[in-house]
């Protein structure tokens, strides 16, 4: 699989992007739905925003789909084991991601959000809180990441507003985004 750099410069994967935006109490993420294999796109309507925890959490992925959603259920897991604790059970699959024998070979990333924090998780231990409100990931994460400050900062947009509309200015740059988006939102 082809690599790219992600925003926090660690390796990131290509083929996917995925954003997640906080305003006025509330977040919304949002995904492309281009799957890509190699230079061909072999899927344009897939689904890489999940809603877990009966509804309290958004989580999205860039990566190996199998991967991705190996990580989902291990994440959904560790949000049971530690009482929905996004944080805790966040920095429980970090670790495990990077100790773990099998997990440490997976090529994906998450932002997974509640109505309070927001975070990137990666298997190279990273978790990771943005200070603005906004994280992206995946091929376009950084096009999709820009044009959301932009419109965070110059803007009234609210935060679902904001999350289509820098997935579509990345879906008009990026080769391996398309827009095709699905957005979830939690909040007031």
């Amino acid at each position: 699989m082809a690599r790219s750099i992600s925003i926090n410069g660690d390796p990131g994967f290509v083929s996917t992007t995925v954003i997640a935006v906080r305003r006025s109490a509330r977040v919304a993420m949002a995904g492309d739905g281009q799957v890509s294999l190699n230079n061909t796109i072999v899927k344009g309507q897939a689904r890489k925003i999940r809603v877990l925890s009966e509804g309290d959490v958004l989580a999205g992925f860039a990566g190996a789909s199998a991967d991705a959603f190996t990580l989902l259920d291990r994440f959904e897991t560790k949000l049971k084991e530690h009482r929905q604790s996004l944080a805790r059970a966040a920095v429980e699959l970090a670790k495990e991601w990077r100790t773990d024998r099998y997990l440490r070979r997976l090529e994906a990333m998450l932002i997974v959000a509640d109505k309070e924090t927001t975070l990137l998780v990666s298997g190279t231990g990273d978790v990771i809180e943005p200070d603005e409100g906004v994280i992206a990931i995946g091929s376009g994460g950084s096009f999709a990441l820009a044009a959301a400050r932009a419109l965070l900062k110059h803007t009234g947009m609210e935060a679902r507003e904001i999350a289509t509309e820098a997935l579509r200015i990345a879906s008009e740059i990026c080769i391996y985004t398309n827009d095709t988006i699905t957005v979830e939102e939690l909040g007031a």
